[in-house]
């Protein structure tokens, strides 16, 4: 039996997934399963990571997101190309500018003008008006690349309940597809998982109810486990194989492609980059060029025409020419202070000719990697700077990098504490106690600190 889990929510579905990438495809690995399809909720968050995780193990991923709509239920989408995986990023980017932090606001008119390329899951509950309503728009949305998902629910006639989706979806012409909806890659994750949700809800594990997940079905399984659970739907369990066949994208096929910079009419990016390192040089070499310094910029300014990298530099010397003629202080670091054409056009402050500088340690045919300017401005004009860039290149086409917030120890011990209810006292003197302790709490801490019987269980 080949079997593909195609609903896997990593822990970058924040406060809703409880392992990482590298546990759920090792764990894949043991369980025999070919592939897995990771759909972080209105996200592309995970995918590096899954990426790193499919090359260490040599399981297929398959990239995905799960869109929560606001007039529908939740659908899983797969690019099959590249092209759709543009689509797909263009369509979160929207629906996060909507819902501002945290939020994404998305409906089903959005997907249809996003749509082309892109193979989607219906995620629904029961066989219910809405259910065979949103069948419909799947269908016509997506044509053959439409299916939905039979999950267990692990609640009374759940076999029932799979029988009339399955019925459903045949009466509305689309292919259903057995997935798991994956939280945690092994049943003793659940515990870790109630926690989270109980954090997410802002709730104590006492209180927090039918809130958290009713079973600790959500793990990986292998396929003959799949297949005992879904005798009355092998057709289901192939189209699992059938979905990877079909979404040939692969994030090894994304590869560094600069957009054109504004550059001097009639000249090439290469051309307007030369034009202006030479037009800066008596800025910085008022007597001229030194004869070593010259070589030098040659060199890189080669270098640069090989690896295709004039626009990133005139971007970078647009912004700083910029914050100069405003008077914001700038300064570039890092391996940019080893280029000669940086520090002529004002981006760093280091002169090669009094330091021996090695340029392939910022450029370097041989990594074939982009290079990476770092310039820092002064804090309190920064804004403007940023400002200037979306006035600049506009909105839709400029954006600051999101940051990916992660637990430090103190702050997982203080919000797993108000989980679990312990007192406040208790959970500063748990967190207080970080600098000198191990990851698990030995029984000689918990005595010292004098828990009462039901403190020390929960502990």
């Amino acid at each position: 039996m080949r079997y593909a889990e195609l609903q896997v929510t990593t822990h970058f579905s924040f406060l809703r997934g409880a392992s990482s990438a590298d546990e759920l495809f090792a764990a894949a690995k043991e369980l025999g399963i070919e592939a897995i399809g990771v759909v972080d909720r209105n996200s592309l968050a995970g995918i590096v990571r899954a990426l790193e995780a499919s090359r260490a193990t040599g399981i297929r991923l398959v990239v995905g997101c799960r869109l929560d709509l606001q007039d529908g239920m939740s659908i899983l989408v797969y690019p099959t190309d590249r092209a759709a995986y543009s689509r797909l990023t263009r369509l979160i980017t929207l629906g996060k500018s909507r819902g501002g932090k945290n939020n994404c606001i998305l409906t089903l008119d959005d997907v249809i003008s996003y749509s082309d390329g892109l193979l989607g899951i219906l995620v629904p509950d029961v066989a219910d008006g809405v259910c065979a309503a949103q069948l419909r728009k799947m269908a016509d949305i997506f044509g053959d690349r439409a299916y939905m998902a039979l999950s267990l629910r692990r609640r009374p006639n759940d076999q029932l309940r799979l029988h009339d989706l399955s019925n459903m979806a045949t009466r509305h012409r689309v292919k259903t597809v057995v997935t798991n909806d994956v939280l945690f890659h092994e049943p003793g994750r659940r515990k870790l998982q109630d926690v989270v949700t109980c954090i997410r809800n802002n709730t104590t594990i006492d209180e927090v109810g039918f809130e958290r997940e009713r079973h600790a079905d959500r793990y990986l399984k292998p396929p003959q486990e799949m297949e005992r659970l879904f005798p009355r739907y092998p057709e289901a369990l192939r189209r699992t194989m059938e979905i990877v066949d079909r979404c040939k994208f692969s994030l090894e096929e994304l590869t560094y492609q600069y957009p054109e910079e504004a550059i001097i009419p009639g000249k090439t990016p290469q051309e307007s980059l030369e034009h202006y390192v030479w037009e800066c040089v008596p800025d910085r070499y008022p007597e001229g060029l030194p004869p070593e310094v010259l070589k030098t910029v040659r060199h890189e300014l080669d270098l640069i025409k090989a690896m295709k990298y004039a626009p990133y530099f005139l971007t970078v010397f647009s912004i700083v020419r910029f914050a100069r003629s405003q008077g914001i202080l700038c300064q570039g670091r890092g391996s940019a202070a080893n280029s000669a054409v940086c520090y002529i056009l004002g981006v760093t402050s280091i002169d090669p000719s009094t330091n021996d500088l090695l340029f392939e340690r910022f450029v370097s045919q041989e990594r074939d990697e982009p290079p990476d300017i770092d310039v820092d401005f002064e804090h309190e004009r920064r804004e403007e700077v940023i400002q200037w860039i979306y006035k600049t290149y506009g909105k839709e086409k400029a954006a600051l990098c999101a940051t990916v917030t992660r637990y430090r120890a103190k702050g997982a011990i203080r919000d797993v504490g108000k989980a679990l209810g312990l007192p406040e006292d208790l959970i500063k003197a748990l967190s207080s106690g970080m600098w000198s302790w191990s990851e698990e709490v030995s029984d000689r801490n918990v005595k010292e600190l004098n828990l009462n019987p039901d403190d020390r269980r929960r502990c």
